[in-house]
């Protein structure tokens, strides 16, 4: 008798451990499977992650395994391996880590292989082609067979009587084949002329694939705009493939995934998989399994693609690595960045991490001093490709246009520039990091804004539909005939979003084709390509949108971008928003001028001397590394320090308060009792910065403290009391988190 250790499919603290079951003697499963248990009364889903001939359990307490979902594992061995590590490292249950694994339509075996019925022929072609010259006058029946010779084709479009009396002769047979689900992205190409390495990308290529032929390693690729890292990655996967291993490239953002997709698919044909939550269910099922079975060996998708189901990995490809998408928001709280690295050194692979404004955090792993095992070694494309030179920024001071009495959201030198560009038969890119019409609505009599009653948060105001929307907890409502505070009737509308700027380029340029990209418009199937694509052929002229618009793509007709407004990342009490700013500023101003047409930038900014926007204008990534990792040390934020937290949210203001306090209590005897107090730089209960989302009042324990402490013990403290907080709150223990909204 086999038994197996089975993690049930159920997300508990309670149940976050393995059950023995006895497996049955006609079920040859293994390490892997997804099988069908019966769980305290009921039937449940689980993952079999060991194997073992003998228990000390007492025979009448072990059921056995009623079947098994899919007729192979669904997880490969280093992937069991892997979500046993972040149980550990993320402080997650293991059934939170093992879904991560799946695609989520497999877990209730709701999908399937698509299936059509098929008829091929029973008989040789000799014998096929003696029935035909015996039987001229079955017209129909002869006619089919003569198909068949060229191979199977679907009944369904064949004659069904003439088929029925050619397999009661024993002529044909039916049977079913599978049918693929081809993402629409992998049915497009970009097609791209035999390129021609410059000798930054040649050294940079040769690199890796040494590193690879040694046994694995680390780097940063810092290439500026159009410096050509995407070919870099190409070249690296190639080399990977000639060895016989396998490549995972990631996108931050599903937005970014057609073009890459398009451009890998063009190198690397059938053999290239993509993987995103964009994609449908039976798409998603089908590219997981041609990957599962070896049959596409380089995947291309968002962050969750880091889990593709591949075999000795040689290449993991993180492109944007800055991003903060590659960070989970959700339990569990996993790193793609640190996934991908433990992936790819399982298999002495290489991991590249791409950016032109990489993460302070990881430039700061390239620099003397840092110990062997956190090293990342620096690969440099300081040029554009053919040598062409990054756009001009010129940067527009609000403060003087306003004086002027410019009252609109364009800059005068914006609208010229831009009429310029127009004119010209060229294309515009204009940013705005804001969706909606405009940021808030506000009383001009007592100067109240209009807030979510769900949420601590403005509503935008959404002119399309007259709306107001939160953007936290989606509630939205009628914009208000009076100020909700005081009556009045004043009302007034500030800032603006991507609607405004659309409405404000249909009106200033009435022969503009403009496009709006951003979560609004892209919520259908494959919107994002379809927008993109509509930009890229020239059937408009205009692309205005949010961060989605402002990193990866590569439009040749592009000669301008207009950044609206700098100061909304620049402003938020965030210790990040410097270098998100920084960031988003070189990465939209790297869109212009990646051909042969130059490019112009402009930046309008209520804040024109701030060293994020000085230094971005200047595209000077290393002044700003200097600049931004010295405030970050005097400051004490990360990566100096780390910082954690547990967020309670609730119904009752008082139980939030006080369970938070409790806990901050306890935390303090912990670390006291431990001799922690001098690694720890503070630590209280306090309010969240947004106290109200989505109905739920939320205060926080916050911890900030040095890397030398025991933060592996103080974080595992800390998800101890999240796990004991009262059954009617959530607790969420979070370690340098994204946001700390």
């Amino acid at each position: 008798m086999r038994y197996a250790d089975v993690i049930v499919d159920l997300s508990a603290e309670a149940v976050d451990r393995a059950y023995t079951y006895a497996v049955p003697e006609h079920l040859p499963i293994d390490a892997g499977w997804q099988v069908r248990v019966p769980f305290g009364g009921r039937t449940l889903e689980g993952f079999v992650i060991h194997l073992k001939d003998e228990t000390e359990l007492p025979a009448e307490k072990v059921h056995a395994i009623q079947s098994a979902v899919y007729d192979s594992p669904v997880i490969l061995p280093e992937l069991l391996d892997l979500a046993v590590c972040m149980r550990e490292h993320y402080l997650c249950n293991l059934v939170d880590a093992l879904r991560l694994m799946v695609p989520a339509q497999m877990r209730g075996a709701n999908i399937r292989a698509k299936t059509k019925r098929v008829v091929r022929l029973k008989v040789s072609s000799a014998e096929a082609e003696r029935f035909i010259a015996e039987n001229a006058r079955a017209k129909a029946q002869v006619a089919i067979v003569k198909r068949l010779l060229a191979g199977e084709m679907e009944s369904a479009g064949l004659s069904p009587q003439p088929l029925r009396e050619l397999a009661r002769k024993g002529i044909v047979i039916f049977d079913h084949s599978e049918v693929r689900r081809v993402p629409h992205t992998l049915k497009q190409t970009i097609h791209k002329d035999a390129i021609t390495l410059t000798d930054a990308q040649r050294r940079a290529a040769d690199t890796i694939a040494g590193a690879l032929n040694a046994g694995g390693g680390r780097f940063l690729l810092h290439g500026v705009t159009g410096s050509g890292k995407t070919e870099v990655y190409i070249r690296a996967i190639q080399s990977a493939l000639e060895m016989g291993k396998t490549a995972i490239v990631l996108v931050p953002e599903i937005a970014l995934t057609p073009q890459m997709v398009a451009w890998f698919h063009e190198r690397f044909g059938d053999t290239a998989a993509v993987l995103h939550s964009g994609l449908s269910a039976g798409e998603r099922y089908d590219e997981w399994r041609r990957i599962r079975f070896g049959k596409a060996r380089v995947v291309i998708g968002a962050r969750s693609a880091v889990f593709a189901p591949v075999q000795n990995i040689g290449v993991i490809v993180v492109d944007e690595e800055h991003e903060s998408t590659y960070q989970s928001d959700r339990r569990p709280r996993y790193d793609a960045r640190e996934v991908a690295w433990r992936r790819a050194r399982a298999f002495g692979g290489v991991l590249v991490l791409g950016s032109a404004t990489p993460s302070i955090s990881t430039y700061m792993r390239v620099m003397p001093g840092v110990r062997p095992e956190n090293r990342i070694e620096l690969l440099e494309l300081r040029q554009r490709v053919t040598k062409r030179p990054l756009p001009p920024v010129e940067l527009v001071d609000m403060r003087g246009e306003l004086q002027r009495g410019n009252g609109s959201i364009f800059s005068s030198h914006l609208q010229s520039e831009l009429e310029r560009c127009l004119s010209a038969g060229k294309q515009a890119i204009l940013f705005i990091n804001r969706r909606g019409y405009s940021t808030f609505v506000s009383c001009r009599a007592c100067g109240k804004a209009v807030r979510c009653d769900q949420c601590d948060v403005t509503m935008t105001y959404h002119r399309t539909d007259e709306r107001l929307r939160c953007h936290y907890c989606g509630r939205e409502m009628p914009v208000p005939k009076a100020c909700p505070a005081c009556g009045s009737r004043y009302i007034k509308y500030f800032g603006a979003g991507t609607q405004r700027v659309e409405e404000e380029v249909r009106r200033l340029f009435p022969a503009a084709l403009p496009i709006r990209l951003d979560v609004d418009t892209t919520q259908g199937k494959d919107a994002h390509e379809k927008l993109l694509a509509r930009f890229r052929s020239g059937e408009a002229n205009v692309l205005i949108g949010t961060q989605m618009v402002a990193k990866g793509h590569d439009f040749p007709h592009v000669t301008l971008v207009g950044v609206i407004a700098a100061d909304l990342t620049l402003n938020l009490p965030d210790y990040r928003s410097a270098e998100r700013t920084f960031q988003l500023l070189t990465q939209v101003a790297g869109r212009a001028g990646r051909a042969q047409d130059p490019g112009r930038v402009v930046i309008q900014t209520y804040d024109p001397e701030h060293y994020s926007v000085q230094l971005a204008a200047k595209q000077d990534y290393r002044a700003f590394y200097l600049k931004e990792s010295e405030y970050r040390r005097k400051a004490l934020y990360p990566p100096f320090t780390v910082i954690a937290r547990i967020v309670f949210s609730g119904k009752s203001p008082l139980a939030v308060a006080e369970a938070a306090q409790r806990a901050a209590d306890a935390l303090d005897v912990f670390i006291d009792r431990g001799g922690m107090r001098r690694d720890v730089v503070q630590m209280r209960a306090l309010e969240a910065p947004v106290k109200l989302l989505r109905g739920m009042t939320r205060w926080q324990v916050f911890l900030k403290m040095y890397f030398r402490g025991d933060l592996e013990g103080l974080t595992c403290e800390m998800q101890r009391l999240a796990n004991e907080a009262p059954p009617e709150l959530r607790a969420e223990l979070e370690v340098n988190p994204t946001n700390l909204f």
